[in-house]
């Protein structure tokens, strides 16, 4: 067979070749090219650094540079403008000798760079979807758009599970529909566990798909652990392993990220900090160390797992285990480049992380990944499109909204009973206001969104806790929780690493104002954090307590601890929830062996309160239940009936007895009338489905300790 190499046009061929050095393609990019020029919608998965970008680009690339096609051929989305700022280099040493135009459109672009005069449209637009939507409002350059022949979702897994992920569906329908065709839609991503049924989400019910996979070929890996509860000797362990070295530390939180970077200064070369609240610029920083010779580190979070290039590095660091798999093979992913084993140090506190990193890292051996999960009750973005069309139109029809929301296939399943009920509550609540047959944005959408002439209205990202931070010059440092910022008056706070007091701070523009300070028990913290391990590390932590230990090959030493942790629980049954009795401070506890998550165990614990007699203190992790200080003769037998309860509850009885969060949960909660935010809380947030049908299908074992 002719490989897709051969048949590149001459110019990309020349790029190829003379620029990149390369004779042929990946397997991986052979695949790509076939599935996307054959016209269908296509899923490219491939690791970190396996060629899944150019996977997609050079086919797209190919067929322009064929057809001669002019105007916006290709958008790219991303999910970070960060990442497009990254790409930019690589689209264009692509794009600039093959003569085609590229634009990136996002926040950080001066608005002077971000139209394009009639007839002079690029090729290639870079954007993200808040962005995307912000484009759709530029009537002039509508025409331009509509032109666009293939669209590029990169990271796709960074949008699935959030509400960007139905806006970036909406999106994409409205990009078909001012088309008048569809657009063909190219998807890159890391491993997940579901990529059939993310494809199927990815392409609707358009037309053909195709999956790309290449299956991937096993490779040396190195771990080495370390577990070590004192924080003073864990920092000095980080400091021996980065030690002239390139090093990613990887870190769960923003808090953690300034925390380890505080005190690792001035014991290593080249230290950054690197996380979402810090300025561009200071982000950029750090990646540019990477491109230098000699020895960097930079502490990370998340930001780091994404398509980002970093260059070649020598170790990456994990810090306590992470939330995921999926993120684990990310972050592995970034060493062992260039023939080199990809090689991670695990630093952990305690013989409890050292079970739960075992779990990921024998998960991540087995390529057990956790599915994705698209949201299934699309009401706040629906909200969001519906005073969208009102501000743009000021004054507008509710048939044609409704017109215009069913354009889009992620609205299509809602009974138009139900748009006509949320119509009579925006009416009567304020929100929309009538003038005949027309609708036009009430005080209250005045009020909670207009601000900016509607700005607020582009994300479903909830915004507005968090104050930028500037110095007295005008420089962004980065963000600060809001909360802090009123907790701390003039005292100091860590930020990229380094010292800053607080001089003042404006509330009305969540403006915060810092100088650099000395202050050296400053701290930070951010509301919200990691959420806990997933539901597939923890049923791999219960593999192996069931199994009696780890099938990672440790040395002696590390054997023992993690034996004597694994033997301190009781017998434990594999594929069931355990639970037992202990004797507590205050009367017996009783714990249950759930390892279904900390989301499942916060329901199960809440169902215990209401079940059990009684006023209850039930805590829970991402393992455990535990009932404390019941005193009653036959408590095992007591939780035991209550957890059988729950097992025959269905979603309805459970809905019944939880509590539905706040409206402020949602960006625009407000505007969503009780029953329907009822209806998304269980379904998006609790997932009681998921929790139903897992409970229902693990038996309950009382187990002698």
């Amino acid at each position: 067979m002719r490989s897709a190499y051969q048949g590149l046009h001459g110019s990309l061929q020349e790029i190829l070749a003379n620029r990149l050095g390369w004779d042929s393609l990946r397997d991986v990019q052979e695949e790509a090219y076939r599935a996307v020029s054959s016209g269908d919608d296509v899923l490219v998965i491939a690791p970190t650094a396996g060629g899944k970008t150019e996977a997609a680009l050079i086919p797209v690339l190919d067929q322009i540079l064929k057809d001669g096609s002019q105007g916006i051929s290709c958008i790219y989305i991303s999910p970070l403008k960060a990442l497009i700022n990254d790409q930019e280099e690589r689209f264009s040493s692509f794009c600039i000798p093959a003569g085609l135009d590229l634009l990136k459109w996002h926040g950080d672009v001066p608005r002077g760079d971000r139209r394009w005069q009639d007839g002079e449209a690029p090729h290639f637009l870079m954007i993200t979807p808040e962005s995307l939507e912000v484009l759709f409002g530029e009537r002039d350059l509508l025409a331009d758009l509509s032109r666009a022949r293939y669209v590029i979702i990169d990271e796709l897994h960074a949008f699935v599970e959030s509400e960007r992920g139905v806006h970036l569906r909406v999106l994409l329908d409205r990009l078909d529909v001012l088309a008048g065709r569809a657009v063909q839609r190219i998807g890159l991503s890391a491993t997940v566990g579901n990529p059939e049924e993310i494809l199927e989400w990815l392409s609707g019910d358009r037309g053909s798909r195709q999956l790309v996979q290449v299956p991937i070929l096993p490779r040396e890996k190195r771990f080495s652990f370390f577990v070590e509860g004192d924080d003073e000797r864990r920092m000095d362990v980080i400091v021996r392993v980065v030690a002239g070295r390139k090093a990613l530390v990887f870190v769960n939180s923003r808090s953690d990220a300034e925390k380890i970077g505080q005190s690792l200064q001035g014991r290593t070369e080249q230290l950054f900090v690197h996380h979402s609240s810090l300025s561009p610029q200071l982000r950029r920083s750090a990646e540019n160390a990477f491109s230098k010779e000699g020895s960097a580190c930079i502490i990370c979070t998340s930001t780091l797992e994404l398509g980002i290039d970093i260059g070649d590095l020598d170790v990456v660091v994990q810090v306590g285990p992470p939330g995921s798999v999926s993120s684990f093979l990310q972050r592995m992913g970034r060493s062992g480049r260039r023939g080199r084993p990809p090689y991670v140090a695990c630093i952990l506190r305690d013989p409890g992380e050292f079970l739960c990193m075992a779990a990921v890292i024998e998960c991540a051996g087995k390529r057990e990944v956790e599915p994705l999960v698209p949201h299934k009750v699309p009401y706040n973005v629906l909200l969001q499109q519906i005073f969208l069309e009102l501000s743009r139109s000021k004054r507008v029809s509710w048939a044609r909204i409704k017109r215009m929301l069913f354009s889009s296939a992620v609205f299509r399943d809602i009974r138009p009973e139900k748009l006509d009920s949320i119509a009579s509550y925006l009416l009567k609540e304020g929100f929309v206001v009538q003038d005949g047959d027309l609708l036009m944005p009430g005080p209250r959408a005045e009020l909670l969104y207009g601000k900016s002439n509607w700005k607020d209205l582009y994300s479903v990202i909830r915004g507005g806790g968090e104050y930028r931070v500037i110095t007295p010059e005008g420089e962004v440092v980065g963000r600060l929780d809001a909360r802090f910022v009123a907790s701390r008056g003039g005292s100091g706070f860590s930020l990229g690493g380094k010292i800053w007091n607080l001089i003042k701070s404006d509330d009305s523009y969540n403006l915060a104002v810092a100088v650099p300070g000395d202050d050296q028990r400053s701290q930070v913290f951010w509301t919200g954090g990691q959420s806990g391990y997933s539901p597939v590390i923890c049923r791999g932590v219960r593999r192996i307590l069931a199994r009696g230990r780890s099938v990672l090959p440790l040395n002696e030493g590390l054997e023992e601890i993690l034996s004597a942790h694994i033997t301190s629980y009781p017998k434990i049954r594999r594929n069931a929830i355990n639970l037992w009795q202990e004797q507590g401070s205050r009367g017996y506890d009783v714990v249950i062996l759930t390892c279904l998550g900390r989301e499942m165990n916060a329901i199960i614990a809440t169902l215990l309160k209401t079940l059990l007699p009684g006023k209850r203190r039930v805590k829970y992790d991402d393992l455990l239940v535990t009932v404390q200080a019941m005193k009653e003769a036959g408590s095992l037998d007591s939780v035991e009936e209550a957890l059988l309860s729950i097992r025959g509850m269905d979603e309805e009885e459970i809905g019944r007895l939880l509590r539905v969060p706040p409206p402020e949960l949602w960006k625009f909660g407000e505007a969503i009338p009780d029953e329907m935010r009822r209806e998304m809380a269980f379904s998006d947030h609790f997932h009681l489905d998921e929790f139903s049908d897992t409970i229902g299908s693990l038996p309950v074992k009382k187990t002698a300790i």
